[in-house]
């Protein structure tokens, strides 16, 4: 049976136990399916990496109970081996509640919890710990402990004389070192395609697991579920004319879900990569583009300089869609401050300059104003924002432009998001594969796009009042 990895808090040692477990695994020559409880990006391409399988997310808030148990069962039982890794504290979800926590995914599931713990500076006082874990829910199964920051061997054996007094098996111990440290970046963990040597990184993981770890206890714990039917089985695959979308892809725009281009790919639209840091244009048989998120802001200089990425951007746009989240909607605004403060042209296509400002995460619920090429006015959808910059722009609330109304946790109700006939751009990321509605519009959107401008010549109307100007921005 599966198990998830948590622990008490973030930092406690999740990443880089789960990150061990996989290496040991794909060294071994066995196929392990990764899964990261919630909706992080950074984590999962990390585990992904690891494992050498796409880590795909189980998000109760995002994607609710039924995506979840399809997501586990079906990309899970056709593993040998299967892993989740726990978000944050095991009992946090939103809020101070548990509601959508690792705890939560774990019971929905059914699956035991191994305890990731930092034990630096511990000894008797990890009991009080591991019980308080143990048995705050009665209906969670804490099938052991790892420790990690463990200093010494007789650190070791004080810690597990401790949890042999409680009867809670002990899997291992991961010693403190400086030399598996994970590098960080201002919105978490740095992305996997910075990490330096990744083959030597994944070698020590291997190593870390088969010197540190009870693997005979562990194995029995990382056993794959029972297989179901594939996620988007019940989607049937679109037989018409092919309907290709570009997707930015690159170290500037990397944040999204597999999942994402697998059900445009069986919906008739094959994916096609592009890199606006490659200063290329659009690939021409695209029919529209998505703009997932990432990290424009570290890449701030690079982009406005590549003129032929921009250009294309802002033909693009007159008459195809085009979907931005997040990080991709900076690149449609006039200015974008990277990270040392620096301010930097992009397209202007949207009136706003993107500066660095308080950190905005959460769950948000939204109510669309208007139609956009993947919503439907009036449609409530729930999404996730996380990000540091905020755009400032001299919009009213009550524009046309505004897409939705969004809410959460400590955030009051309040507009965001812009929105025309080819534009969806907000901070909010969807999951698509979980509201498949959201793919069906954009197909339409791709379709109506075809018949407004057959040749890619025609511009669509503006009927929101703002500039869509061929200049990069103005002041």
């Amino acid at each position: 049976m599966a198990a998830v990895i948590a622990a008490p808090a973030s930092g406690s040692g999740k990443t880089l136990l789960s990150l061990a477990l996989l290496s040991w695994a794909h060294q071994n020559g066995r196929r392990i399916q990764p899964f990261k409880v919630g909706p992080d990006y950074l984590d999962a391409q990390l585990l992904s990496q690891a494992s050498g399988q796409a880590c795909r997310n189980l998000d109760l808030n995002l994607c609710g109970e039924d995506w979840v148990r399809r997501a586990f069962h079906g990309y899970g039982g056709v593993a040998d081996l299967t892993l989740v890794e726990g978000v944050m504290g095991l009992f946090d979800g939103i809020g101070s509640s548990e509601t959508g926590s690792t705890a939560d995914v774990a019971r929905l599931l059914g699956l035991p919890v191994v305890l990731v713990l930092d034990a630096g500076g511990q000894a008797a006082s990890l009991g009080a710990l591991v019980r308080g874990f143990r048995d705050h829910d009665p209906n969670l199964a804490i099938a052991g402990v790892v420790l990690n920051k463990v200093s010494s061997p007789r650190h070791r054996e004080l810690l597990g004389e401790v949890l042999d007094r409680m009867q809670v098996p002990l899997l291992g111990c991961l010693p403190r070192t400086e030399a598996l440290a994970l590098p960080g970046r201002h919105l978490g963990l740095a992305p996997a395609h910075e990490m330096e040597a990744p083959e030597q990184r994944r070698q020590a993981w291997a190593a870390l697991a088969s010197e540190h770890l009870n693997m005979e206890r562990l194995e029995p714990l990382l056993l794959a579920p029972r297989r179901g039917p594939h996620p988007l089985a019940d989607i049937p695959a679109v037989k018409g004319q092919p309907l290709p979308v570009a997707l930015a892809s690159d170290a500037a725009f990397h944040f999204r879900y597999q999942e994402t281009c697998e059900l445009l790919e069986q919906m008739g639209m094959p994916v096609l990569r592009w890199s606006p840091l490659a200063d290329a244009p659009i690939p021409a048989e695209a029919k529209g583009l998505i703009l997932p998120g990432g990290f424009p802001e570290q890449h701030a200089a690079q982009l406005s300089g590549c003129e032929q990425s921009l250009r294309s951007l802002r033909q693009f746009v007159q008459h195809r869609p085009v979907y931005a989240e997040c990080g991709g909607m900076l690149m449609l605004g006039q200015r974008l401050q990277d990270l040392d403060g620096n301010g930097h042209n992009m397209t202007g296509i949207l009136p706003f300059k993107a500066q660095r400002g308080r950190l905005h995460v959460g769950y948000r619920r939204l109510q669309a104003r208007r139609d956009s090429p993947v919503v439907q006015s009036g449609q409530k959808l729930v999404g996730h924002e996380f990000h540091r910059w905020e755009l400032h722009t001299n919009r009213q609330p009550s524009d046309r432009s505004v897409l939705w109304d969004i809410e959460g946790w400590k955030v009051h109700r309040h507009s965001e998001g812009w929105v025309d006939q080819t534009v969806h751009a907000s901070w909010v990321h969807l999951h698509w594969a979980s509201s498949t509605t959201i793919c069906s519009r954009w197909r339409a959107a791709l379709e109506a796009g075809e018949k407004r401008s057959p040749n890619g010549l025609s511009a669509a109307s503006n009927t929101n009042g703002y500039n869509r100007s061929s200049n990069a921005g103005a002041g």
